[in-house]
């Protein structure tokens, strides 16, 4: 029988981009956690009518991406496919709203769609998401999307753009539904198949599509800024002066919808012109219905989530693998020092050190070869005569110094060996 791979549309992330992985969770969470958000973790799956009612039975993620099966009590579950549902959920059941003021949530994790498997896009893929609920106020709006761009910033990021759109209210949304049905059904044989069945179930989502044909004729359709009402205008001019006051660029594009049905109001996407086609790292807006649909009271409510598979891919493009290399690289022969060594390393390891324990067994040229490519500062050795008198050999990898302390030494943080330590770690140029 053949070796078993993994599922199609799934991926091992093995440990030298596991550490690109880290690198964004440890960034997102220390700003997150500065900005008052807490997190949140929901389960990863669901009743499915939560997902049919919250995302809208109309979208391509209920229609055709969704993992859905029965469970042994006949109950029609599905795998998350997003996670603001589920958050909104959440919220709801656990009566979050009660703890008064505004709730700031974030998660991150593994969501699931049925989709054709490319670069950046898994059928099982992660995301980091904020919510904001209880504001109605523009000023959440911007908090999120200047959340969003410092993130990317602190990673490094600098090629982005900010597209943004409001989508206005249902009533707003209902006055341009039927103005672009009315511009688009004189081309309606002309759009592609997927554009001509949302022409009577979902018009909108026509404007997001990829098809160059289509693309081509939406370009001069009505424009949804067009159909606001006053009230939608004014949040809509109120963001984009805020967006301005922080100096945070930004385009209007009057086709980014979203593919989700509970948008409103405001829209927005930050791209990468580093990624070519697949050019967003982050989208979300406003769904200020969503929490009355689900059956909670009238909550209004802003968020967004970035794609980490995407994200990752641009990191590899732009980055070197970030480092995690041991502060020591401890070496041992003879059963008495490997014995030894084993407890040295839990002890230093106990004082906040970084060790990594050779376990080979092998000769000590041999394991002094890995300790040099372990990126370690310094490699302690033990052999015989070391575990005889309980000292240790210390070589110092970037001038090979080397000399002699008792193993107690290496256990005090007031010892000239923790010290030296302690300082070459913190240098930026080591």
């Amino acid at each position: 029988m053949g070796a078993i791979q993994a599922t199609r549309g799934t991926r091992d992330i093995l440990p030298d981009e596991v550490r690109y992985w880290q690198r964004v969770e440890s960034i997102a969470r220390d700003l997150l956690q500065r900005a008052a958000y807490r997190e949140i973790r929901t389960p990863l799956f669901e009743q499915t009518d939560l997902f049919e009612r919250g995302i809208g039975e109309a979208t391509d993620v209920v229609g055709k991406e969704m993992y859905t099966f029965k469970d042994r009590g006949d109950r029609s579950l599905t795998l998350r496919p997003e996670g603001t549902a589920g958050a909104v959920r959440a919220y709801i059941e656990h009566n979050l709203q009660a703890q008064g003021g505004v709730q700031r949530l974030w998660y991150t994790g593994a969501m699931f769609r049925y989709e054709r498997p490319q670069a950046g896009r898994q059928r099982q893929f992660h995301q980091l998401g904020i919510e904001v609920l209880g504001s109605a106020d523009p000023r959440a709006d911007v908090e999120v999307m200047s959340i969003a761009i410092d993130i990317l910033h602190s990673l490094g990021l600098t090629n982005l753009y900010l597209d943004l759109n409001s989508v206005g209210n249902a009533s707003d949304r209902q006055s341009y539904r039927q103005a672009l049905v009315d511009y688009l059904t004189p081309y309606q044989a002309d759009l592609d198949p997927d554009s001509q069945t949302r022409l009577t179930r979902n018009p909108l989502r026509i404007l997001d599509s990829k098809d160059p044909r289509t693309q081509e004729i939406t370009q001069n359709a009505p424009s949804i800024l067009h159909h606001l009402s006053p009230a939608s205008q004014q949040h809509f001019d109120r963001v984009q002066q805020l967006l301005s006051d922080l100096s945070i660029p930004y385009q209007l594009n009057f086709r980014l919808v979203r593919g989700l049905d509970y948008y409103t109001h405001t829209a927005f996407e930050i791209q990468s012109a580093d990624l070519g086609a697949q050019a967003t790292v982050c989208g979300g807006g406003r769904y200020d219905g969503l929490v009355t649909e689900l059956g909670g009271p009238d909550t209004p409510a802003v968020g967004w989530a970035i794609g980490l598979e995407r994200l990752i891919l641009l990191l590899q493009k732009l980055q070197p693998v970030p480092t995690s290399a041991p502060d020591i690289y401890l070496i041992s022969r003879g059963d008495a020092a490997e014995a030894q060594a084993l407890l040295l390393a839990q002890r230093l390891r106990q004082t906040g050190l970084a060790v990594e324990l050779d376990l080979s067994g092998s000769a000590f040229g041999k394991q002094f070869k890995r300790a040099d490519r372990s990126g370690a500062i310094v490699c302690l050795v033990l052999g015989d005569a070391e575990a005889e008198t309980n000292t240790v050999q210390v070589k110092w990898l970037a001038t090979a110094e080397q000399e002699s302390i008792a193993q107690a030494d290496l256990l005090s943080p007031s010892a000239a060996f923790y010290q030296r330590l302690t300082q070459i770690s913190q240098d930026p140029n080591y």
